[in-house]
């Protein structure tokens, strides 16, 4: 057996496509490595899959291939540009092979970008999830794989409202064979990629596997998972600026954020459910930065003509010696997918480095690619860094045997 798998959740959608085209770019020496953690220090001492060894699968609610995927992006977004793409296409070409209907239950607006009936129309929960976890095992099985880890980028979900019913295996467990249909997408998604042995990254504000039933599962399988939610853009910025200001005790009294963006995932947001979670993970991680921020808000408003471009502009009103009011404002545009896609590439190969190494459960290490990290209360970018340097050290002169890290 040879290769890392990858298997996204809304594996024909902007950012797998992207990922996917800038892995064989990378590969075939067609762009640089600019954007990828994993390709600079420290993080290229650490045995790491190569991104040549990467074969791509997923599940998606929408019909259409990957390759017409990327050439609208490059059409509409210049993101990739036509000469990259035409390094690629022929290793996109087979990608289709391996991508399989999914599922949108519960999963709001999203609901209306499927082509067809999702697999939840006419099968129970469990037959569901059964045919997750077949389109995997075959996955690996054609591939002749070593490995698949799951990564979500689908739309964003509603926030679902109870989590705690599956605070365990056996309680999340008995809510599948019971035909709950209260249960969303992403968690039958974790839950299909966990039973499978496939490690986990939830890169959506959906609740994925953060319900405690899936944190168990992964530490009684022995599998590493991270979530929540990709810190690419405005929050990245958010998490190296508001630490600035803390520590030299300036007193931020309001933070308002204006985001605009195109794509399916600007459209999704368009609905009040869906965008419940997204305005959570952007915003609360201010508070725990900035305890003393008297107003902190954030907007998100669907721009269609934008395509996959998004814009942010922030007004920070601050004060400073003497109580003298003074503002920061500052504006951030940029490619949603060609942001997201390399942390979505590095995850995949860190992800792979942990389960090489027997590490199960949440992974703190990866606090740093994401707004709202699970079970990390941290949300300093620089320290989130730290953290992340502290674990190369310990890693890059062991052998994977002797490679030890504390687990959830």
């Amino acid at each position: 057996m040879s290769g890392t798998g990858v298997w996204f959740v809304g594996a024909r959608g902007n950012i797998a496509t992207t990922a996917m085209v800038g892995a064989r770019a990378v590969a075939r020496g067609a762009v640089s490595t600019t954007g990828l953690v994993t390709e600079r220090e420290p993080c290229t001492r650490l045995d790491l899959p190569e991104m040549g060894s990467l074969a791509f699968g997923g599940h998606d609610i929408r019909d259409g291939n990957v390759v017409s995927s990327a050439r609208e992006l490059a059409e509409r977004n210049r993101v990739p540009d036509r000469e990259t793409l035409a390094s690629v296409e022929v290793d996109l070409e087979g990608v289709d092979e391996h991508v399989r209907p999914g599922t949108a239950l519960n999963c709001g607006a999203a609901t209306d970008l499927a082509d067809g009936d999702p697999l939840e129309v006419g099968r129970t929960v469990e037959e569901v999830v059964e045919w997750l976890r077949d389109d995997l095992r075959t996955f690996r099985r054609d591939r002749d794989l070593d490995r698949v880890v799951v990564v979500n980028v689908a739309s964003t979900e509603p926030t679902l409202a109870d989590g705690d019913r599956y605070g365990s295996r056996a309680a999340l467990e008995g809510a599948i064979e019971d035909d709950d249909r209260e249960l969303p997408a992403s968690v039958l998604y974790a839950y299909a990629a966990l039973s499978e042995g496939c490690p986990f990254a939830n890169f959506t504000p959906a609740v994925g596997s953060a319900v405690g039933g899936l944190r168990e599962l992964a530490e009684e399988e022995g599998l590493p998972h991270m979530g929540n939610d990709g810190k690419t853009g405005e929050s990245l910025l958010k998490t190296a600026l508001g630490p600035m200001f803390a520590a030299r005790n300036l007193h931020v009294r309001s933070w308002e954020g204006h985001n605009i963006l195109g794509n399916t995932d600007g459209e999704v947001l368009e609905d009040d459910r869906n965008k419940g979670g997204k305005i959570r993970s952007k915003g609360d991680l201010l508070e725990s930065i900035l305890p003393d921020i008297e107003h902190n808000r954030v907007r998100i408003d669907h721009t269609p003509s934008l395509n996959d471009w998004k814009t942010a502009w922030d007004y920070v009103h601050f004060e400073g010696f003497l109580d003298t009011g003074m503002t920061m404002q500052f504006t951030w545009q940029g490619s949603d997918s060609a942001l997201a896609a390399p942390l979505v590439l590095d995850l995949v190969r860190l992800l792979t480095h942990a389960a090489d190494r027997d590490e199960s459960g949440l992974q703190p290490h990866l606090a740093s690619f994401f707004k709202a990290p699970v079970g990390v209360d941290e949300h300093d970018l620089s320290r989130q860094f730290d953290v992340l340097h502290e674990y190369v050290d310990r890693h890059a002169t062991l052998q994977p045997e002797e490679a030890t890290t504390p687990t959830d």
